[in-house]
């Protein structure tokens, strides 16, 4: 029903998240697990968030938020330069503090963690070198979403630009699945995204890891 009172045939849409993963970089190729750690991008990555922002503008964002690290941070302040919005930067959003293994490559922690890394791999519930769990990253940063989609406009867009690790356990959250199922969700590849969308009963999964041909995962979550 229209706001005159007309019925209308054209459903609402409802609001959408996008989260979108920041593009690649030096630590990404090395295959070193980067957690928290702020490394920046490349080249290479500067190119793909420039790619994946004209693409994104298209979409007419209402807010935009990121990450506080600057690979994710400059991967916004792309989009932002194309749509005028300003990016709120949220430490929340920062990728799992991973501890001792952040800087190793996935060879360096199979030779010294070997029975930690295995465990993860089996989908336990894992300190990552002594630092937060999965649930953990989920429960600081499904909050910031939430709150800042709450503030969207009828059918608005929020784009949160972040990391795949962090991205994976929110959607998982905002989804309701239990934790044991978040790694079903595939890793994203460097400057894809997935969209939520608002449904009569919670968020959907619209779509996952979008926004480019298939390309490799290169990252902490590969």
């Amino acid at each position: 029903m229209s706001a005159t009172g007309e019925v209308t045939d054209r459903p609402s849409r409802g609001r959408r998240i996008i989260l979108w993963r920041h593009g690649q970089t030096s630590w990404n190729v090395e295959r070193r697990f980067q957690g928290s750690t702020d490394v920046e991008l490349t080249e290479t990555g500067v190119g793909q968030a420039r790619r994946a922002a004209r693409l994104l503008a298209s979409l007419r964002p209402d807010a935009i938020i990121s990450s506080d690290l600057r690979r994710a941070a400059y991967t916004a302040a792309e989009l932002a330069a194309l749509t005028g919005l300003e990016v709120t930067r949220e430490e929340g959003l920062r990728e799992t503090y991973a501890g001792v293994w952040q800087g190793l490559t996935h060879q360096e922690i199979i030779a010294r963690h070997g029975e930690e890394y295995a465990a993860w791999k089996r989908g336990e519930a894992v300190r990552r070198g002594g630092g937060e769990l999965e649930t953990e990253v989920a429960d600081r940063a499904a909050p910031v979403v939430l709150r800042h989609a709450e503030k969207l406009p009828e059918e608005g867009t929020l784009v949160v630009v972040s990391h795949g690790g962090t991205i994976r356990t929110t959607i998982g959250r905002l989804l309701g699945l239990e934790s044991p199922h978040w790694e079903s969700l595939g890793g994203l590849s460097n400057c894809c995204w997935s969209v939520l969308g608002e449904g009569a009963r919670g968020w959907r999964l619209l779509e996952h890891n979008a926004g480019t041909l298939p390309e490799p995962v290169l990252g902490d979550d590969d």
